[in-house]
């Protein structure tokens, strides 16, 4: 296994947990928005292989207010 392939699936676990915690009654919404950011930002670079050779992740559509001039 790569050197951060345990790290980044630990991280999307955590993920995942944090958005289903957010979804139950009562969750403290405060604490899923200091946190989710918090894991969102730690993740390491994905393992090998995760995404197609060539793939960008900022390549793609233009999303409105993006890419526009007046």
């Amino acid at each position: 296994m790569c050197e951060n392939c345990e790290d980044f699936h630990r991280t999307v676990i955590m993920l995942g947990a944090l958005a289903v915690y957010a979804d139950t009654v009562g969750a403290d919404l405060d604490f899923v928005e200091a946190v989710g950011p918090c894991l969102a930002a730690s993740l390491p670079e994905p393992p090998p292989g995760l995404f197609p050779p060539g793939y960008d992740p900022t390549d793609g559509p233009e999303y409105p207010g993006e890419g526009w001039a007046p």
